[in-house]
């Protein structure tokens, strides 16, 4: 069951993506507030008892970096840099609430994304937001050619978008493969780590087993050379007293 810290946690969350799917002027300064609450309640929650789970964590952390990126892309003044800081926004995969589809946050960087590309467009042909009037009336009086251009260039930008977004897929592809590979490299050098380990018992238990040999080999030893000493010593004194009774026996011949 959630904390009430998460659940504070998930409502302001919500509401942040609320703001953040609507049109808002530049006098808007609710959404700063709130993401800065939000960071300060995430840090609270990976430091309570009762945190959710790593992956539930990971899915807070990525929605409020993604909202955060959003406030700061806004802040910059070409459409270019906040299209390209648009294209670095992860958004996040589920959704917030329960009654919710998809993910909010998947719907506001689609958004951005188009918002920035007007802009982009706009300001290539240098033409303003002056109202709905303005620009049905600009429209009319386009030349043929410069809505030409004008397609061109949307098919220029959406040739972009898809070089984009096939590199993108392409350096995740990437990614995985790399961590596919690092995880082969960890499962073999696991496999190594645990084959020296089972040859290293063996060797020491080799070593004891030759030291235990060796103990008795050197006892064995020990053991036939006293025999030899005490039969040498046996040899001789029976030699000695053999050369006694046979000169007590024989006497020397005169």
């Amino acid at each position: 069951m959630a904390s009430r810290l998460e659940i504070n946690f998930i409502r302001l969350l919500s509401r942040c993506e609320s703001l953040a799917s609507e049109k808002r002027g530049e006098t808007e300064w609710r959404l700063e507030k709130y993401v800065g609450a939000l960071e300060e309640m995430l840090v609270a929650l990976r430091k309570s008892p009762s945190k959710p789970t790593p992956e539930v964590l990971a899915e807070y952390t990525r929605k409020v970096n993604f909202l955060k990126g959003t406030l700061e892309a806004e802040k910059l003044s070409s459409p270019t840099e906040k299209a390209l800081a648009n294209q670095f926004l992860a958004p996040g995969r589920t959704a917030t609430m329960a009654n919710e589809r998809m993910s909010v946050t998947k719907k506001v960087h689609t958004q951005t994304k188009a918002r920035c590309t007007g802009e982009m467009r706009d300001e290539l042909l240098g033409t303003g937001s002056s109202g709905k009037d303005g620009d049905l009336r600009n429209r009319r009086c386009f030349p043929l050619d410069e809505r030409q251009s004008a397609a061109e260039l949307d098919a220029v930008l959406q040739h972009h978008h898809n070089l984009q977004e096939k590199l993108a897929e392409d350096m995740l592809n990437l990614a995985r493969n790399l961590k596919n590979n690092t995880l082969a490299a960890q499962n073999i050098i696991k496999q190594d780590n645990q084959t020296l380990s089972q040859s290293m018992r063996q060797a020491d238990l080799n070593f004891e087993k030759l030291k235990t040999e060796s103990e008795r080999l050197e006892q064995h030893t020990k053991k036939s050379v006293n025999w030899l000493l005490w039969l040498m010593l046996i040899l001789v004194s029976f030699t000695f007293i053999s050369m006694i009774l046979f000169i007590r026996i024989f006497p020397r011949l005169r």
